[in-house]
């Protein structure tokens, strides 16, 4: 797939899956590639580099994604042939022990900020374009302490399909993929991450996702091979969700 000259946004895009999603867009043609991000700089300046050595000019934006400011100035930093809603944020907590604070906090990074950042990005984009979400498998499966996560990975898939009809007669593709455990750095904050990575005895395709493999989803729904796909939610689990 060709980006050739385009410029590429990826949320969350200097670390783990979103860095792989901003490395393989560059890979196919990408010659500027915005990525967002909430704090860690090193990580970031860190990510630049790598994409600029893969010859994309890098260029970073600070701060979260669920306010009207930060996605002004990625809107800013377009015109852009793909938008990638990677960013994510939640509070991991049984359900009864959830607080409407973090409610607030976990569906406006997750799912708001998609519809957000359509709006603002949206009209500038030409026939062809592509908006990719990235969400999980806790949006239609059970997982310990994820009802936050999951409700806001829903409403995420939900408004996907929305914005994939609206957005179709403007010749946008708007589309998701939905991925199983990947070892990334986020599993850190999942007191349970011992027993998510256990999945891989479970998983038919045996082995546990990897960040490439969420790229190369993502890729393919921004290529022209997709042109018939929208509004879906792609699972990339190797088989996990298929199991009883």
């Amino acid at each position: 797939m060709s980006l050739q000259g385009a410029s590429v946004l990826v949320t969350g895009g200097t670390r783990g899956i979103g860095r792989a999603i901003a490395l393989r867009l560059a890979a196919d043609g990408a010659s500027r590639v915005v990525l967002g991000y909430m704090r860690n700089d090193s990580a970031a300046e860190e990510a630049a580099a790598v994409v600029e050595e893969a010859g994309a000019e890098a260029v970073l934006v600070r701060g979260d994604v669920a306010k009207e400011k930060v996605v002004a100035e990625l809107a800013e930093a377009g015109p852009y042939r793909v938008v990638v809603h990677n960013a994510a944020t939640g509070v991991v907590r049984a359900a009864l022990e959830t607080e409407d604070k973090h409610w607030d906090w976990t569906l406006n990074a997750n799912a708001r900020a998609l519809l957000a950042l359509a709006r603002a990005t949206a009209p500038a984009m030409e026939p062809g374009a592509a908006i990719v979400a990235i969400s999980s498998l806790g949006s239609m499966r059970v997982l310990d302490g994820y009802v936050l996560i999951g409700a806001s990975k829903a409403a995420l898939e939900s408004v996907v399909r929305y914005l994939g009809v609206e957005l179709a007669p403007r010749g946008i593709r708007v589309n998701a993929v939905s991925g199983g455990v990947v070892e990334t750095g986020a599993l850190e904050h999942f007191p349970n991450k011992d027993a998510m990575l256990a999945t891989v005895d479970r998983t038919p395709a045996g082995r546990l996702v990897e960040p490439a493999d969420i790229a190369a989803a993502v890729s393919f729904l921004c290529s022209p091979d997709a042109a018939m796909v929208c509004g879906q939610t792609l699972v990339v689990d190797g088989g996990f969700s298929l199991l009883a």
